[in-house]
């Protein structure tokens, strides 16, 4: 199916952004690791996917999350937000918060809990998000925006709930090909005035986790796959921040040992454009999203080894399940079907292992929490990390 022709400003903000990267590749002896590629495609100020200003959430953008699937999804999450602030601090710090939903929702069904923050916290690289997320919020719960305060780098120290959804899927990502003769990275070159992959021999820390990787569970013989470095950098630091609390983190992935699984041969690298979604990450960068499944055995290495404790590792549906789900669904009568079967179709995409219920996992970091966490209570999947 050919995907949905941009309109032309659109396709223009898209060939900056191509001239942007060639520059880039040109200074850089004309090769860049794919990390770098999928860095500028998402983040290159003004230019980016995430950094310019398409419109990316909801219906009228290129995918749905969650949060904005339905106020199910943050209403349930409430009873796990309001668990771990009273065991640590009234605040609450969202990781890339999209179009401000989330947090919109979840300030409105904490206020219902009497378990209302005292801060609300939003780091946020995106001017422009930030300015739709402002917007949100000022539609949705006007009275609550001055306990909101935006972000632009991690904190030194924070105490509370650290909660980031579909975070770690769009950060950039090394790409690994194992041959039997030597394990290389695969990188983007500029080939006839259009970008093309091209394999160099692995080094440093790459062709470090690569060789440990392959000792473990990768096979040869020309597997490709990604390797996260940055996302798993990115959890470790948590661990110089947080004082008392928890991170939560919302994500689509697997256990190391069905990411690198011997059929998923060529990775998990996955591209969404206009609800479309496609393997080819030089198409229109700027206008689409670049993703990568989550290795959530990497994550809970980089936390642990950064001194954090493991808190819970669960499927999305289990989780909400175990949140109270079914009881914030209740509230709305079913004898009521304009009402209430929106909300039941939405429910069952959160929690139906055909749709978001088995994909997306959550897992759970703290530290000084030593009530167990309500969100994992059954359907713990720690023992498949």
């Amino acid at each position: 199916m050919p995907l949905p022709t941009p309109d032309p400003d659109a396709l223009k903000h898209s060939q900056y952004l191509q001239a942007h990267i060639a520059d880039d590749i040109g200074r850089r002896g004309g090769w860049i690791s794919f990390a770098r590629y999928m860095e500028l495609a998402l983040y290159a100020p003004g230019l980016g996917y995430y950094s310019g200003g398409a419109h990316k959430f909801g219906a009228a953008g290129d995918f749905i999350t969650a949060p904005e699937l339905t106020p199910l999804f943050a209403q349930t999450l409430a009873a796990q937000a309001a668990q771990i602030m009273a065991a640590s601090a009234p605040q609450i710090l969202e990781a890339g918060a999209g179009s401000g939903r989330l947090a919109a929702d979840l300030l409105q069904e904490l206020t219902l809990r009497d378990a209302l923050p005292e801060r609300y916290l939003i780091l946020e690289l995106s001017g422009e998000l930030r300015e739709r997320q402002r917007a949100t919020l000022s539609a949705h719960v006007p009275h609550l925006l001055p306990r909101v305060e935006w972000l632009e780098q991690l904190p030194e120290r924070f105490d509370g709930l650290v909660l980031a959804n579909e975070l770690l899927d769009a950060i950039p990502a090394h790409l690994v090909r194992w041959r039997d003769e030597g394990i290389f990275e695969r990188g983007v070159a500029l080939e006839s005035n259009h970008f093309d992959w091209v394999e160099r021999p692995a080094e440093g820390e790459v062709l470090s986790r690569a060789q440990s990787l392959a000792e473990e569970v990768v096979p040869g013989g020309g597997y490709v796959s990604e390797i996260g470095l940055a996302a798993a950098s990115w959890v470790a630091s948590w661990g110089e921040i947080l004082g008392c609390g928890a991170l939560l983190l919302v994500d689509y992935g697997f256990p190391r040992r069905e990411f690198y699984h011997p059929q998923r041969s060529e990775g998990t690298l996955m591209c969404h454009y206009r609800h479309h979604a496609h393997p080819d990450p030089f198409y229109l960068p700027g206008l689409q999203d670049i993703t990568v499944h989550v290795d959530f055995t990497a994550v809970a290495e980089a936390g642990t080894e950064a001194g954090l404790d493991f808190l819970g590792y669960t499927t999305q549906g289990a989780f909400l399940f175990n949140c109270g789900l079914t009881e914030v669904l209740s509230r709305t009568p079913a004898d009521d079907p304009r009402r209430y079967l929106p909300l039941s179709n939405a429910a069952q995409k959160l929690i139906s292992p055909a749709e978001m219920g088995e994909l997306f996992k959550v897992i759970a970091l703290g530290r000084g929490i030593d009530e167990p966490l309500l969100g994992f209570l059954s359907g713990e999947r720690s023992a498949t990390l």
